[in-house]
């Protein structure tokens, strides 16, 4: 078996997120459900921490960053005041 690059482990990582944005996941939790050994698991979550797409919670858990722009963008239409 070729082993699998970090970037495409991030990205099926990414995908993953984007279709369950509430996913929270242990690095265990994300080992098992990923199949990835320990070392590329926690390189590949913490670069995306890194590239703040995750944030790690006080109790360990993996959790996709939302900022302003993509609440906005899944909350749907805004109405101004005026």
């Amino acid at each position: 078996m070729e082993p699998v690059a970090l970037e495409e482990i991030k990205t099926l990582i990414q995908m993953e997120y984007h279709e369950l944005p509430a996913l929270s996941l242990t690095l265990w939790q994300a080992q098992r459900l990923w199949n990835l050994s320990d070392e590329l698991c926690e390189r590949a979550l913490q670069s995306l921490v890194s590239e703040k797409f995750l944030v790690m919670t006080p109790s360990g858990r993996f959790i996709r960053r939302h900022d302003r722009r993509s609440r906005a963008a899944s909350s749907g239409p805004v109405a101004l005041a005026g």
